[in-house]
């Protein structure tokens, strides 16, 4: 039997916490953060009703060009992260696999260090964890991957308006209501 070509199976951890060598951090790829259509929905409702107050001042006042406002289905479409797989070996010999999601600066993991890590199920068997935390006893590190969420992906000029809108319409209601 040529045992060159064979390449032994690496398993997915079942416990949340794993200490291990890191054997090989692969090439990482895109995947996208889902965004919820109703959350979104609200959002750009309330952030409408302070865009057209905006653009009645603006016009009142008689300044200003438009603003380039990402479309419906760019922010539906979600922010996308980092996935790199990392090969780990534990003490027994046994190889895992295990995903870090989002960035981590480029020196603070390298093959051969020891880690302690966090991880969380992704919910789907036949996705590796996703490493919530990592220790890395070698540089005597904690690490802690950041990824781009659903609030980073809107902005803060966006949700600002959705503040303003929903705070106007509030008003709105508040003074029907006393009426």
């Amino acid at each position: 039997m040529d045992t060159t070509s064979y390449s032994r199976r690496s398993l997915h951890p079942t416990g949340r916490i794993l200490t291990a060598q890191i054997v090989r951090l692969m090439d990482g790829y895109p995947r996208e953060v889902r965004v919820g259509q109703p959350i979104l929905v609200v959002v750009l409702a309330a952030a409408g009703v302070a865009s057209l107050l905006a653009k009645l001042v603006r016009a009142v006042l008689s300044a200003g060009s438009g603003t380039g406002r990402r479309s419906f289905k760019e922010l539906k479409k979600g922010p996308e992260y980092l996935v790199t797989p990392v090969r780990l070996r534990d003490t027994d010999g046994r190889l895992y696999e295990v995903e870090l999601h989002g960035h981590l600066p480029q020196s603070a993991l390298h093959p051969g260090d020891h880690v302690q890590l966090t991880l969380r199920d992704q919910g789907d068997p036949d996705l590796a964890p996703k490493i919530e935390r990592i220790v890395n006893l070698t540089t005597v590190q904690l690490l802690r991957p950041r990824t781009a969420t659903m609030w980073s992906h809107l902005g803060p000029p966006l949700l600002l308006q959705a503040v303003l809108g929903g705070l106007v319409l509030a008003t709105v209601a508040a003074c029907t209501a006393l009426t």
